[in-house]
């Protein structure tokens, strides 16, 4: 996905002066103003099922796509369904559970479907193109970190080594059950809680796991981010799971994707370190905010039910890594 993302920075540049987020610095989502006090954020994400209940699938699928325009803080408006579905092997009645899934999710956060586009595949696939708003003067973007910043992450981790046990058919039901809390939740209050309190700095924690995601916003925005690995929040029963080798491709390629700009300071611990690399679905978000605001921000998200947010680290100048772990 590294070399995907490369390739994406490497297309041509849009010169429209409306467009105020694009493709560059691995931004979250786009963001395109229409008039003073008001542009769109637009994002698409979409992938194979995780988890067998259609419904919950349906669920995190949505969760995650619109979980982009919050990173944004932004208010997801309408959304697109995008399907994939082998309707010749599956019965459509598994589809219209999926549907039903992310319909509940879109609802929730106060969006309307309003349509799709559906393609006969070999394996399902589903999630949503969304469509936000957001005020350009309080819009968040990944490059807007400044040094003595907090740093908070809105979720606990461990969902890639939880979602890998279940497809090898050895995860235990209370840490599944858990992972689908997490996954499920929206990121709205952690959006909102963040734009109140004047936060201009966020990404959302997805497939390249925290250590890609932190890189990134620490590139765009010239500074060093400091991740204390023991604050981080991790889901129960993850660790274990970790510990029993329960990864995907996705930490290898993490972990290639981040070392040249990371630095560890911490201890050595095999097992922590890989939930720095763990690709999640439907994580938490990332906020850099000034470290006056941080308890009240951490205070809201846990009062709208993230209850795992937590400070996790801080910003500082510009160091000769872009990503320290202490």
């Amino acid at each position: 996905m590294a070399a995907i993302a490369q390739v994406v920075q490497a297309l041509p540049e849009s010169r429209d002066p409306n467009l105020l987020i694009g493709a560059d610095h691995f931004s979250d989502a786009g963001v395109y103003r229409l008039a003073d006090g008001l542009a769109v954020v637009q994002t698409v994400d979409f992938f194979a099922p995780l988890v067998d209940d259609a419904f919950l699938y349906g669920q995190i699928a949505a969760a995650n796509s619109m979980s982009d325009v919050y990173a944004m803080g932004g208010r997801p408006v309408t959304a697109l369904n995008v399907v994939g579905f082998p309707d010749e092997e599956l019965d459509l009645g598994v589809l219209g559970e999926i549907l039903r899934g992310g319909a509940e999710r879109a609802h929730a956060a106060g969006a309307v479907v309003v349509g799709g586009h559906s393609v006969r595949d070999d394996e399902i696939m589903y999630g949503l193109s969304v469509t936000g708003v957001v005020d350009p003067e309080r819009m968040m973007t990944n490059r807007d970190a400044r040094p003595g910043d907090a740093l908070i992450l809105t979720k606990a981790l461990g969902t890639g080594f939880i979602t890998t046990a279940l497809r090898a058919e050895r995860c235990p039901d209370d840490a599944l059950a858990a992972a689908a809390t997490g996954m499920v939740a929206l990121n709205k209050v952690a959006a909102e809680a963040a734009v109140a309190a004047g936060a201009r700095a966020a990404t959302d924690v997805t497939g390249f796991g925290l250590a890609g995601h932190a890189m990134e916003m620490a590139r765009a925005s010239d500074v060093t981010l400091v991740i204390e690995r023991g604050r981080l929040p991790l889901l129960p029963g993850a660790t274990a799971l970790a510990a029993d080798g329960n990864r995907t491709r996705a930490n290898a390629t993490n972990r290639e994707h981040v070392a040249p700009s990371m630095r560890i300071d911490a201890p050595a611990d095999e097992v922590l370190d890989e939930f720095l690399v763990d690709p999640q679905t439907s994580g938490g978000l990332l906020l850099a905010v000034a470290p006056d605001v941080a308890e009240s921000v951490v205070a809201a998200c846990r009062a709208g039910g993230l209850d795992d947010t937590c400070v996790v680290g801080s910003v500082r100048d510009r160091d000769d890594a872009h990503l320290l772990i202490t």
